[in-house]
């Protein structure tokens, strides 16, 4: 067998039992936190969960540096069957979800940001004509700030993320909690841009008025990167009460932060980390691996 052969099959195996290990990473709840701030740290909550994995795919990668080319030792069939049952599964379901979204037509949103990499914002002309100028300049602040920030790009691998967690709902839960703050965020970076919050709050209900309409008579949608990979400017529907009186309300003035948070400071280990487990695998590999996986000597 290839050493390359050998690799991915290991990384898929033990990766994907560490992923499923650590799914039950709690998600951050929407406590009384700047939108800028929960937004950030729960888009970190979002990727926690495959810390594990990717610390164990370095400690692995350590390991074949060390393992010939071709492998001598065969691998038992057994470990084929495990790797594919269920996690290969579940690896090409995320690849399939991610590759459709990418492929299927975008549904008309009235007003969305689209693009991985050049992001760009759509807007009907249907619904630009039921709106107002102040409030189609407010929608374009919004959606703007979604292209700075690279969104659908981001939603797309936060889904991608997601999916590679399922069938655990703390997954979904945690990119539920992050594309409120996601929406929220953009909401007040319009609003420091000088967007008005009453222009941006008719825009949101306008939103919602065309997707009715353009629905109709199919169920309501909720619109986020599970359907497709761009930012909308409504985001769930569910918290859309409490997100127009946010707006309608007068910008809240967030503290300046001293420095990095835990969080941040824990982001700016994972290179040091993964550095280490690759030494660890390249020394201590062989001895971990061959009794595990039943590797002849």
């Amino acid at each position: 067998m290839e050493r390359e052969t050998l690799l991915s099959i290991l990384i898929m195996l033990l990766g994907g039992l560490a992923l499923q290990l650590f799914v039950w990473w709690p998600s951050m709840s929407p406590a009384q936190l700047p939108p800028a701030r929960l937004e950030r740290r729960s888009w970190r909550r979002v990727w926690y969960p495959i810390v594990p994995t990717l610390l164990v795919a370095a400690s692995l990668c350590g390991w074949a540096l060390r393992e010939p080319d071709p492998v001598r030792d065969p691998l038992d069939p057994w470990v084929l069957v495990a790797v594919w049952a269920p996690f290969g599964l579940i690896f090409a379901r995320a690849a399939a979800r991610g590759v459709w979204s990418l492929l299927r037509s975008p549904i008309d949103c009235g007003v969305s940001t689209v693009g991985l990499i050049q992001p760009q914002v759509v807007f009907s002309p249907f619904l630009a004509k039921q709106l107002e100028e102040g409030v189609i300049r407010a929608a374009l602040a919004h959606e703007r700030a979604h292209a700075m920030h690279r969104d659908p790009l981001r939603i797309w691998l936060a889904q991608l993320v997601t999916d590679l967690q399922w069938p655990w709902p703390w997954a979904a839960k945690r990119l539920e909690v992050w594309l409120e703050a996601l929406e929220l965020a953009r909401d007040d970076e319009a609003r420091a841009e000088g967007a008005d919050g009453a222009d941006l709050a008719a825009a949101v209900l306008g939103s919602v008025r065309y997707l009715e309409q353009v629905a109709s008579p199919r169920p309501p949608m909720r619109l986020t990167g599970t359907q497709f990979a761009h930012a909308s400017l409504i985001g769930d529907p569910g918290a859309l009460r409490e997100r127009v009186s946010r707006l309608l309300a007068p910008l809240p003035r967030e503290p300046r932060s001293s420095g990095l948070g835990r969080l941040e400071r824990a982001g700016t280990l994972l290179v040091p980390l993964l550095l280490a487990a690759l030494a660890l695998g390249a020394v201590y590999g062989n001895l971990i691996l061959r009794p595990l996986l039943g590797l002849t000597s």
